[in-house]
């Protein structure tokens, strides 16, 4: 019987009644060790929450319909549900938004399309998966009218916020006017565009070609490392994702993501990742963040990170052993990972990468698909934190808050090798996507929305902080601004992942309650919180309710000796009283 499966609530007539497990009981006898409590004849409804002093209506009969006719709390458990009261289900934020009602095809309708016709790999989340249509801001509401707290932004692709007016007033003024021409003509919105973003930009970085997603771009950004350098070996992280093409399938270092083709790592080298949570090194004072790792480490905070020497010195390994001398193309590098979990890399490592790569021969790759854009809060780009300017930045997700966009920004030296032979994107730099990038950078601007996400992410990940003193589970809590994980683990020590039952137990109650998370890393024991920038302070409270609440669910099939003792004192209970009666009635 879990903490929060008990509470004390009020009859109407007086006296207490005890709500367990979505059903009544009211007060029967009382004796000096035990207190006895009949079953009510009233479940409530789903969702409904009664809280302490809430006045509700009881029968005097009792069901015989399989539920339990009575419920034994010994006195122990009498402090376990008085302490329950003070965890109330969280109540949400306000939402001034209401969805329109939902007049698609029934549920049980996209479920059979869903099965039948859409390929297997396209698999919703959660066990009942939600069906979504209407969004607003930070908000999404299901076929049902429900509301939901989106923590996950299209997977840290809504930026501005679902249906931004001003976006969705951008995309429509331009469907009025063009949408299509491919650039065989010139039409004014890619010029707009790409002088807009590429000021964005720090050094020379003044090249764009908009392509539509971010495995486009880091597509291209492979073919240009190769075309200006000349060689051919391109580096890239051990747990680190650049996409699913058949190009980037071999920059993607999961397992979980990897076909087996021949050629999919053709030249393509996966170092040592420098992770300060699950690494070989890594320690309290590793990560440009308000949140560590627990790990002890020698380093002094303000000095040289002793991890990042160690992560360097593997990675001069691969040059070392297995490169040709000098010759490499490039390195690419995720300024946060996003779906191996939100890993921060030790401070100093990737600047120091960087010089490596350009000593070699070949160019240093940011990929910006998730963390750009104000994400992070201190700077618009991840990259910025790293002390450092790219040769080449991809960017994608973000860029459109939802729409299909993507681009590749670089210098005009590496740009001027796409010369060599015709290159053309279809869909690249379209009207309509211009339109809706440039809005995109007003309102990132004109809401203050980097600041929004340094102001309010801080805020988060100190509460989170603060949650996993009390929750042995919660390993790790790490990220910069609105770019955050949580890694749940079996032990802090070893490290060991959280079970999957655990973990999609938490993560379904957060949803139950009305918060949407993603999950990453390899093991998908991270929780990826990465939502719309314009999220508020209520929301990250609310946030942290409904994680507080989750976190108490115990492990899938664990059970204590105290519990199951309890359990067949119950059942002791029940079947003596069920055969009394039974005697009773049979002397009558």
């Amino acid at each position: 019987m879990s903490e929060s499966g008990l509470t004390f609530v009020k009859s109407q007539k007086g006296g207490d009644l005890l709500l367990y497990d979505g059903y009544l009981y009211k007060k029967n006898s009382k004796c000096d060790t035990k207190t006895y409590w009949k079953c009510a004849d009233k479940k409530l409804c789903p969702g409904r929450a009664i809280q302490e002093g809430t006045s509700v209506t009881v029968s005097q009969q009792h069901n015989h319909d399989g539920r339990p006719m009575h419920l034994e709390t010994h006195r122990h458990l009498r402090g376990i549900a008085t302490s329950a009261v003070r965890h109330q289900q969280p109540e949400f934020p306000s939402c001034d938004f209401e969805a329109p009602p939902y007049r698609g095809p029934t549920y049980d309708q996209v479920v059979e399309i869903q099965k039948t016709r859409l390929t297997p790999n396209v698999t919703p989340y959660y066990r009942k998966p939600l069906l979504i249509h209407s969004g607003r801001q930070q908000w999404l509401f299901d076929h049902e009218g429900r509301k939901y707290l989106d923590m996950f932004g299209g997977i840290v692709t809504v930026s501005v916020g679902h249906c931004h007016p001003k976006v969705n007033a951008a995309l429509a003024d331009q469907m009025e006017t063009l949408w299509h021409t491919t650039n065989i003509y010139m039409h004014p919105k890619i010029h707009e565009y790409a002088e807009r973003i590429t000021q964005t930009m720090p050094g020379n970085l003044n090249k764009v070609y908009f392509v539509n997603s971010g495995s486009e771009a880091n597509d291209l950004a492979m073919l240009l490392a190769r075309l200006h350098t000349g060689n051919h070996e391109i580096i890239s992280f051990r747990n680190a994702y650049h996409g699913a093409s058949p190009l980037t399938m071999g920059l993607t270092a999961h397992s979980t993501w990897r076909f087996p083709l021949a050629g999919v790592s053709n030249g393509i080298i996966h170092a040592m990742n420098p992770d300060p949570f699950l690494g070989h090194w890594g320690g309290r004072h590793c990560r440009d963040s308000v949140a560590q790792t627990t790990r002890d480490c020698d380093c002094q905070s303000g000095s040289q990170c002793e991890a990042t020497d160690k992560y360097y010195h593997e990675l001069e390994q691969i040059f070392r052993f297995s490169l040709p001398r000098g010759r490499v193309a490039g390195m690419f590098a995720e300024s946060i990972q996003g779906v191996g979990g939100t890993v921060q890399y030790p401070n100093g490592y990737i600047k120091k990468a960087a010089e490596l790569v350009r000593l070699n021969g070949g160019v240093f790759i940011s990929d910006e698909v998730q963390s750009g854009f104000g994400r992070t809060g201190d700077h618009f780009w991840g990259f910025q934190a790293h002390g450092i300017i790219p040769d080449i930045v991809t960017c994608a997700k973000g860029i459109g808050n939802g729409f299909p966009i993507g681009a590749v920004i670089t210098t005009p030296e590496i740009a001027q090798c796409l010369d060599r032979a015709l290159h053309f994107n279809t869909f690249g730099g379209n009207p309509l996507a211009s339109a809706v990038g440039i809005a995109v950078l007003d309102v990132i601007e004109e809401e203050g929305l980097q600041e929004n996400s340094k102001i309010v992410g801080t805020q988060l990940l100190k509460g989170l902080l603060e949650l996993q003193k009390k929750y042995e589970i919660i390993g790790d809590v790490r990220g910069k601004g609105l770019m955050i994980g949580v890694e749940l683990v079996e032990d802090r020590t070893t490290r060991k992942p959280l079970s999957i039952p655990h973990v999609v137990d938490i993560w379904e109650k957060c949803k139950d309650l009305g918060v949407l998370l993603g999950r990453g890393g390899l093991n998908g024991n991270v929780f990826r919180i990465k939502p719309p920038m314009c999220i508020s302070l209520h929301d990250v409270d609310f946030t942290l309710q409904v994680l507080d609440h989750a976190f108490r669910i115990k492990p899938p099939m664990c059970v204590t000796l105290d519990n199951a003792k309890y359990t067949l004192d119950v059942m002791d209970f029940v079947l003596q009283e069920h055969f009394r009666k039974r005697r009773r009635n049979s002397h009558r």
